[in-house]
């Protein structure tokens, strides 16, 4: 009987907490309490009531005394937030072979989608440790129907295990391999973007960056949701939202103490791509920040060091919603609703590519 209640938890508090936000507007705010306003921007409702949520349920970030208990910690609140899979999306299990083995992946592509088109190659989140093909299932499969690409979800090795650059040589090693496997993909090897948010954002980052210096065929947009970009220094929306708002100051230092121990190695440009010394050339970029993130200043500030080497970029800030919005999608309409501002963005980049 434990095991079947233990089974039962996460769809139970699923259900109550999808029952709490189909409450009237007024009972949400009630609950959720008065309005945060900090650095001249309010925090969304649907933000806010689900950060009060995961406060009543002892939750105070996504980092825990191991690996192993954090990855546990994001499967279950993947459970809490998911609901039935989004319709109309055809879904492949493939593997990408690699020189370091085989990185499972999947192929998102919209049902009534029979022609060549783009794909987009996804690298999930989870500061390089946490997360995994069904952690970001949902967002791909929104991504898939409402932008109408292809999309390739890639599950890279994760740290401790597998520390810096191992991440970003499972990103660069799919990349190739959708590249060189583009008609089987249905796609064209000068068709393929990479995107990716927070840790997946970094990958995608370097990933444009490494193969535009290496002469190789590079993608040709990059999808940068909140992404992290510098691991040399800390910003001012790292000490305003450090604390409180999902992504804390915490779980930042320890995500990278688990990825990159070696302090020395953090400037290097392959993951801190924001000081790489020529970011000339680069695929058009759309960089995605929130206005309660700890990570907000520096993807900015790529943002506009892109645009300063010449490089095509919008930069939309979300000033109401926090790190991470992207994948509770079906938990809150305020989510869901920037998430059609983003494919919609994407799906007009990539047509007017062919212009």
């Amino acid at each position: 009987m434990p095991n079947v209640i233990e089974a039962l938890q996460p769809t139970l508090e699923g259900a109550a907490m999808r029952a709490v936000f189909a409450l009237p507007q007024p009972l949400r705010r009630l609950i959720a309490g008065a309005p945060i306003r900090i650095d001249g921007q309010e925090l969304a409702l649907d933000a806010q009531l689900l950060l009060k949520l995961q406060k009543l349920t002892g939750q105070t970030g996504l980092a825990a005394s191991t690996a192993e208990k954090a990855r546990a910690g994001m499967a279950h609140a993947t459970k809490l937030t998911s609901v039935a899979p989004l319709g109309g999306v055809v879904v492949a299990e493939r593997t990408i072979p690699t020189d370091n083995g085989d990185l499972p992946a999947r192929l998102y592509r919209p049902q009534d989608l029979t022609e060549t088109g783009p794909l987009l190659v996804y690298y999930h989140g989870g500061g390089w440790v946490i997360g995994d093909l069904d952690s970001h299932d949902d967002l791909c499969r929104f991504l898939a129907k409402h932008a109408g690409i292809r999309v390739l979800s890639v599950d890279y090795r994760l740290a401790p295990e597998y520390p810096f650059p191992a991440a970003l040589d499972d990103a660069l090693a799919a990349y190739s391999y959708a590249v060189n496997n583009a008609a089987d993909l249905g796609s064209s090897s000068d068709a393929i973007a990479v995107g990716g948010d927070s840790a997946g954002g970094n990958l995608a980052a370097a990933v444009a960056l490494q193969t535009t210096r290496s002469g190789e065929q590079n993608p040709v947009m990059q999808l940068l949701l909140y992404p992290a970009v510098d691991a040399t220094r800390r910003r001012r929306s790292r000490e305003l939202f450090g604390n409180g708002f999902l992504l804390t100051d915490h779980d930042m230092t320890w995500f990278m103490d688990q990825y990159s121990p070696v302090e020395s190695e953090r400037g290097d440009p392959r993951l801190s791509v924001l000081l790489a010394d020529d970011l000339t050339e680069l695929p058009t970029a759309y960089v995605v920040t929130c206005g309660f993130d700890p990570l907000r200043d520096e993807g900015e500030a790529y943002a506009k060091a892109l645009s300063d080497a010449g490089v095509p970029v919008v930069a939309r800030r979300f000033p109401d919603l926090i790190h991470g919005f992207a994948n509770i999608r079906p938990v809150g309409h305020r989510f869901e609703e920037a998430l059609f501002e983003i494919v919609g963005t994407v799906r007009a980049a990539l047509d007017l590519r062919k212009v």
